[in-house]
């Protein structure tokens, strides 16, 4: 019997916040400013730490390049939870700080991946956190340029050309002294109603949970994860995320118009307790979605999630702190480049020529060490 697929968020279809005028020109800035902050961040810091230390240190390269970025990506945070006023809502499990974690995550709309940085900053980890996503983000301007200087693993959506590009990026992610946060969405794409119901077709025709909040999990990524990384990783954390009162698209976040709310509910498993054979973490997988569906089905019912508030809010004293750092760096690096020296403008014009060859052709250099 096929199951009912219906949104969690409520009927009204208005936004939160109408596009006012106001909004639209606040909006205009803040992602003028993003991207002017993200361009001068990688053309400065990338060449020197993404590629010239990584001749001498991958564990230091990815240390000194997560500390730098962190502080730009924590303008995210700063941007939903100060400027938008989004109410972020954690539950669940207090999860300890500065573990090595894979997290699966429910994927409800767009944006999800970017409010799971809200999470990582409290724990001091947002410079660590890594996606598996899809390749065509990789060509978006200037961010995809530093999704592939944090290293986040684009994937075709086609397994025979995935798994051995997963395998490959995964075995450099396997020393325990680098600090780990590697989030996958196993739904392989964000929910519809129109995808749900295909997914309870095909659950159906081969005798699988029949889900109605969640698509059925693709367990084959999750297990190459947890083949690769196991002996390395503290703990999975199990994602639910949920809105109120309507999904959110980029621009909603850009705008401030949506959401209202973001709630968001982590399961910490240690990563022991998850069976070693594919098939037995396969089923492992659709028994933790099943759970994740009844979760956000009480959610619906409810409004919230159980035991609320295992975070504390972001302090606004250290994120404006934070934006004046970043805003000065780039106004310094704006000024080297358009008004000193002539060197500054060939610098910037090598960068750039560099950050869009090596995403394109996926480029990181070895060591020096590797290569002897």
């Amino acid at each position: 019997m096929e199951e009912t697929c219906k949104p969690l968020e409520t009927d009204d279809r208005l936004k939160h916040h109408p596009l006012t005028p106001f909004r639209l020109i606040r909006g205009l800035i803040c992602l003028l400013v993003y991207l002017s902050t993200a361009f001068m961040f990688l053309v400065y810091f990338a060449p020197v730490v993404a590629v010239l230390m990584r001749l001498f240190s991958i564990h230091y390269c990815r240390k000194t390049t997560s500390f730098i970025f962190a502080i730009w990506l924590a303008l995210w945070p700063f941007l939903f939870e100060k400027i938008n006023g989004t109410k972020v809502v954690f539950s669940g499990d207090l999860v300890p700080p500065k573990e090595r974690v894979l997290i699966i995550a429910n994927h409800r709309t767009e944006v999800d991946w970017m409010y799971l940085w809200d999470l990582a900053l409290r724990k001091g980890c947002l410079g660590y956190i890594k996606y598996i996503l899809k390749s065509s983000l990789m060509k978006l301007p200037v961010f995809g340029w530093g999704f592939h200087i944090l290293e986040f693993i684009s994937v075709e959506r086609n397994w025979e050309v995935d798994e051995p590009t997963m395998r490959q990026m995964l075995s450099t992610f396997k020393d325990p002294q680098d600090p780990l946060w590697l989030a996958l969405f196993p739904e392989g794409t964000d929910f519809s109603e129109q995808k749900c119901q295909r997914s309870q077709k095909f659950a159906n025709e081969v005798g699988l949970p029949v889900l109605k909040n969640v698509l059925l999990p693709k367990t084959r990524g999750f297990c190459v994860c947890l083949e690769v990384l196991r002996g390395s990783l503290d703990a999975v954390y199990d994602v639910s995320i949920a809105y109120k009162h309507q999904l959110p698209t980029f621009l909603d976040n850009v705008f401030g118009t949506d959401p209202s709310e973001v709630h968001i509910h982590v399961r910490r498993i240690p990563a022991k307790e998850i069976p070693a054979s594919d098939s037995e973490a396969a089923t492992w997988l659709m028994d933790r979605f099943q759970i994740k569906d009844r979760l956000l089905s009480d959610f619906k019912a409810h409004g919230h999630f159980p035991n609320e508030g295992t975070e504390q809010e972001l302090s606004t004293l250290r994120c404006l702190v934070n934006f004046t750092v970043v805003i000065s760096l780039t106004a310094f690096f704006i000024y080297l480049t358009l008004f000193s020296s002539i060197w500054f403008k060939t610098y910037v014009s090598l960068a750039c020529a560099y950050l869009a060859s090596a995403t394109h052709f996926k480029f990181r250099p070895l060591p020096v060490t590797k290569l002897l």
